[in-house]
């Protein structure tokens, strides 16, 4: 179930101060009813439901985000300021919650961009040392670019240029095993000109005869670099099992 309220941390506490942004939250629905579950019958139950709701789901992801980053989080007193706003009894004036929450949303920003730096720095490491030990394997060559790359299948078709249009079935993955993206997955190959995405791919690809496929270990500097774009940290050697379906060229120009 999809709802569409998301408050920032400070509209939380402070809505009418700070007001709410439009993003969606996912909220789970419940398995079992509690015993003094309120039935909702009419559209103003549901409506009345889903805002609470919406709150609640948005509060448990941002919890869990701050348990995560080591910072502590009383859920008792969460629920008693919740429940102190709804009611205009709060202990502290409007000013000093948004003051707080404002200085918490600095915190956790801190927290995350520390958290952010450890891992970049961490998988700069740990490519480096995978790109060394993969570039001894047998099968495995490495352009004077720094892309390494394995021959699983090799086509008798033509090669693409730069320009071109492709169409191409790929797997990608992270060194660890982890999948990020795989067009198998959704069912269908994809197309796209091959001078418009990450330099690894643009090289690579014009590499391959139709009908190949081909592992690609693409050093970081030839993919997404320092950026951060969550499923994929910075600083990320990739790796693409790319099969090459076919080569659409760019229209000739017409003759003046």
């Amino acid at each position: 179930m999809k709802v569409i309220y998301k408050f920032s941390l400070v509209a939380l506490t402070v809505a009418s101060l700070a007001g709410c942004n439009q993003e969606q939250a996912k909220v789970t629905p419940a398995q079992a009813l509690t015993p003094d579950a309120m039935p909702l019958t009419t559209p103003e139950q549901k409506e009345s439901y889903s805002v609470g709701a919406s709150i609640g789901a948005y509060l448990r992801e941002r919890i869990t985000e701050q348990e995560s980053l080591g910072m502590p989080v009383d859920r008792k007193l969460i629920v008693e300021g919740f429940s102190n706003g709804l009611n205009n009894k709060l202990q502290l004036t409007e000013e000093e919650v948004q003051t707080v929450l404002q200085n918490l949303d600095k915190k956790l920003n801190d927290k995350r961009t520390a958290q952010s730096e450890a891992l970049a720095s961490k998988m700069r490491e740990e490519s480096k040392k995978f790109l060394e030990e993969n570039a001894k394997k047998e099968g495995v060559k490495t352009t004077d670019s720094g892309l390494q790359y394995e021959v699983l299948k090799e086509g008798t078709g033509g090669k693409p240029q730069a320009t071109d249009t492709v169409e191409v079935n790929y797997r990608g993955t992270l060194i660890d095993g982890t999948e990020f993206d795989s067009s198998y997955k959704r069912g269908e190959p994809i197309k796209f000109q091959l001078d418009r995405v990450i330099p690894g791919w643009t090289e690579g690809v014009q590499l391959m005869p139709v009908g190949s496929k081909y592992k690609f270990f693409i050093p970081s500097d030839l993919a997404y670099g320092d950026r951060d774009t969550g499923t994929i940290p910075a600083n990320s050697t990739l790796i693409f099992e790319v099969e090459l379906l076919g080569i659409d060229k760019p229209a000739a120009e017409p003759k003046k």
